[in-house]
């Protein structure tokens, strides 16, 4: 896209986004400069299938020009890139998903894609390829007795290359290519609940890896982010933008509490702004569709923080959020 295009979609946005949801997400886009331009920092946290929808594309830009600092995903979102990137020609997109029959759904099965609304992953090309890759970083560590975080692996084989000959997108388009140059710290909880975790879990069952602690668990993942988050917050106020809700969200916006209320650090600042990009309703306890309100009474956020709701596909909204900070 040439930069005259990319400077008409803040215009657009400036223009037309005057109410309702159109208006939050220009709000809450203009918020997210506001905290850049005070000295701030910003965790994108991403559930759903977010890199299978592409988000890369324009995330991967954001992560460049430092306008997002820290990602908090699910498995699938941190492995869905890199599948998407080694295997893209691969894909099938069902426009017609909601016509599929079972039969229809068990016959892509048997041809090993695995569909996620309207595209299909391909099994083979995608995850196979991509385990036997990680698989080598797994018993690697295993025998040299190293442990690491989910993503580590990732970055190691991004920054040696060992997939490069298989890459099938720009890898400008990658969000995690672009995370590991700049060695962005990524938290990924539930890591467990992914392919590549189920693929790990095989294999430490199998035998070929002897520990299932070479992979750092759940709780070493909090204390992480609660060191990072108190390091990150000592010099500069730290925003949250949600895409999303589940386990990607929940998990990094209590560090706050845990650091205040369990850790008895009552000098940590809350976070500084708060955006979720949801379409859950808002009823029977939902984490994901909770207003930012109900945060408040949970110690992380403050009456004052900046807080938005876009009630929308974040398919459609976040690519917009991220043009309108870029300058786009």
């Amino acid at each position: 896209m040439m930069p005259s295009l990319m400077a008409a979609i803040s215009d657009f946005i400036r223009t037309h986004y005057r109410h309702f949801n159109a208006a939050t997400l220009k709000d809450a886009a203009e918020a997210w400069l506001e905290l850049l331009d005070g000295g701030g920092r910003m965790l994108v946290t991403l559930a759903g299938a977010m890199s299978t929808a592409e988000l890369g594309i324009s995330l991967a830009e954001m992560i460049r020009q430092e306008k997002v600092h820290a990602i908090c995903c699910t498995g699938a979102n941190l492995e869905e890139d890199l599948f998407n990137l080694v295997a893209h020609e691969h894909y099938e997109r069902i426009p017609n998903y909601r016509d599929l029959t079972p039969a229809d759904e068990l016959a892509l099965l048997e041809r090993h894609l695995n569909r996620v609304t309207d595209t299909c992953i391909p099994e083979e090309e995608a995850m196979r390829r991509v385990e036997a890759e990680v698989a080598s970083e797994w018993i690697r560590a295993d025998e040299e007795g190293r442990r690491f975080f989910p993503h580590e692996p990732l970055y190691t084989i991004i920054k040696n290359g060992a997939l490069a000959a298989s890459y099938q997108i720009d890898p400008e388009d990658s969000w995690l290519v672009a995370a590991a140059e700049r060695d962005l710290p990524i938290f990924v909880p539930g890591w467990e609940d992914s392919t590549l975790g189920n693929f790990f879990a095989a294999a430490a069952m199998s035998g070929r890896i002897a520990s299932a602690n070479t992979v750092k668990n759940g709780i070493e993942t909090m204390v992480e982010l609660g060191r990072w988050y108190q390091e990150t917050t000592a010099g500069s106020p730290l925003g949250f933008f949600q895409i999303g809700g589940g386990i990607a969200g929940d998990f990094p916006i209590c560090v706050v509490p845990m650091l205040i209320q369990d850790l008895k650090c009552k000098d940590t600042p809350l976070w500084s702004y708060f955006c979720q990009i949801s379409d859950s309703t808002t009823s029977y306890g939902s984490y994901s569709g909770a207003v930012p309100n109900e945060k408040i009474t949970w110690g992380k956020l403050a009456a004052d923080t900046p807080r938005f709701v876009i009630e929308s596909d974040a398919t459609i909204v976040a690519p917009l959020i991220f043009a309108y900070v870029l300058g786009w």
